[in-house]
């Protein structure tokens, strides 16, 4: 069975050569006569495969020594209550909804304070991203806080909101190491790497050291402190060990391509294939407004549930796999991560072109 070309959200395609590189280890790393998966946490050789990831991400995000970087459990998902629990010190925070991710994470803020949504796309099923220019800033927030692209609706802030002095958090989860950006902008950053940099199991945290305290809200868990992780160096439990050692050989990977501004013309390069090709179509359309539109995740349509439910079908067929689009857009969505080449979208692009021909 050769590969396919893997369109999914997440857990998402990974770097071929990092999987090779994995299987010739998986018996034996380095001469341990062991699997990274067997090996303790506590060991010499994965103390060094975690702090090479670490130092090998602070270089390839230009992260600032008074910003920690955590590598943590529980996905995305459990940042939603970490972050309020850790940084509501006033139990107000500022919340744009611009997807499901930042309503569940505005949802879940709601029980620890005050979660006000200042801006939304609701009204358009979440098609563009609100003007972030002029915001009601609330004068007693915490931190406004934002999910930057929206892998459901194909959306990513192109510029960051003004918070007015406000710390910004920001869960990047479906663009991390897409392209550079400035960590100083943000007072935490955050992401899920099942998307764009490994298996699914980690969350890498970067934060500011100045909200790393223990001035947190009662009650709050120690295990869901970021002064727990960022005291231990992020080996206070047993981390999620494989996956961060895949992390590791993500970012290897991504040095040796060249970096986050490689990636980034890679990645507008292949977006364009695909978005010059629905611009001119006659039969999918993209479901995004221009300006407002994701290098990462792609939905289309063709205006009908029949055909879009053959187009699936007939592209799975055809090797190109996970492009049915999420329950509430329906249609299509192609999720085009770092590690997906150029001739995949390629591969895309041309069955569509087929699929029009015979369909129209």
């Amino acid at each position: 069975m050769s590969r396919v070309y893997n369109f999914s959200a997440g857990p998402a395609v990974l770097p071929e050569e990092v999987l090779r590189e994995a299987a010739d280890e998986m018996l034996d790393y380095k001469g341990t006569g062991m699997s990274v998966m067997e090996m303790s946490h506590r060991s010499k050789a994965y103390d060094t495969i975690i702090k090479e990831a670490e130092a090998d991400l602070r270089e390839l995000m230009n992260i600032p020594d008074n910003y920690k970087v955590l590598f943590l459990q529980g996905g995305a998902s459990q940042q939603f209550a970490m972050i309020p629990m850790n940084l509501m010190k006033n139990k107000v925070a500022d919340y744009i909804i611009t997807g499901q991710w930042a309503k569940k994470a505005y949802q879940e803020a709601c029980l620890y304070g005050k979660a006000n949504k200042i801006a939304s796309s609701e009204d358009k099923t979440f098609s563009y991203i609100p003007d972030c220019s002029d915001l009601p800033i609330s004068e007693d927030a915490d931190y406004v806080y934002i999910c930057e692209n929206n892998t459901i609706y194909g959306t990513k802030y192109k510029e960051l909101p003004n918070t007015k002095g406000k710390i910004l958090v920001s869960d990047v989860s479906s663009c991390f190491l897409s392209e550079p950006v400035d960590v100083t902008k943000y007072g935490v950053i955050y992401g899920g790497v099942q998307k764009n940099i490994g298996p699914a199991g980690v969350v890498i945290v970067i934060i500011r050291e100045d909200l790393i305290t223990d001035d947190v809200l009662p009650g709050t868990p120690t295990m869901l402190k970021y002064k727990t992780h960022a005291d231990a160096d992020s080996l206070y439990n047993t981390p999620p060990a494989y996956g961060i050692y895949i992390c590791g050989k993500v970012f290897k990977w991504l040095k040796k391509m060249g970096g986050l501004s490689v990636m980034k013309e890679r990645n507008e390069k292949k977006a364009k294939i695909l978005y010059d090709f629905l611009d001119q179509s006659k039969l999918f359309k993209g479901t995004v407004e221009k300006k407002d539109r994701s290098l990462m995740n792609v939905p289309f349509v063709t205006g009908s549930e029949e055909l879009d439910a053959k187009f699936v079908k007939e592209a799975k067929e055809a090797g190109l796999e996970n492009l049915k689009g999420h329950r509430t857009v329906g249609g299509m969505r192609a999720s085009i991560y770092n590690a997906m080449p150029i001739e995949g979208v390629e591969a895309l692009v041309a069955f569509m072109k087929k699929f029009e021909e015979e369909n129209l």
